[in-house]
């Protein structure tokens, strides 16, 4: 694995920041994560920043960082074969802490109508009540 992707909405960033863990998790309000989840693509990261910035409320498609992890770290359970078989989103998650060594100024943002179509869809989720986080 090469590069490592994080995505932020509200703080920003730079080289040499440690993520850890006991933030605010982007997808459900009042969740502390006790976990810090990357991705080695910076598409899944990109959706991780739009999701969580549209979310939140906020006007811009948030941030996308390069970051190595600390420490160990395992596949993200919440998407590696519960939603996706294997893990083709490349994502994981530790309770290490995670480096930020650069700042990713241009990625791939998904198109309107496909981040309206996710955000639908984890509405769903979420009247269903299988919006659940194994943090």
């Amino acid at each position: 694995m090469d590069a490592r992707f994080f995505h932020g909405t509200r703080a920003v960033l730079v080289p040499g920041d440690e993520l850890v863990v006991g933030h605010g998790s982007n997808f459900q309000q009042g969740r502390i994560s006790r976990n810090v989840y990357f991705t080695s693509l910076v598409a899944t990261a990109a959706w991780g920043a739009q999701l969580a910035s549209a979310l939140a409320g906020d006007a811009g498609s948030g941030q996308v960082y390069e970051v190595v992890p600390l420490g160990p770290f395992e596949d993200d359970p919440n998407v590696t074969d519960k939603r996706f078989p294997g893990n083709p989103t490349r994502s994981y998650r530790t309770v290490h802490p995670v480096r930020v060594v650069a700042v990713v100024e241009d990625w791939p943002r998904h198109p309107p109508e496909a981040l309206e179509a996710m955000l639908a869809s984890l509405a769903r989720l979420r009247e269903q009540g299988l919006d659940v986080i194994e943090d």
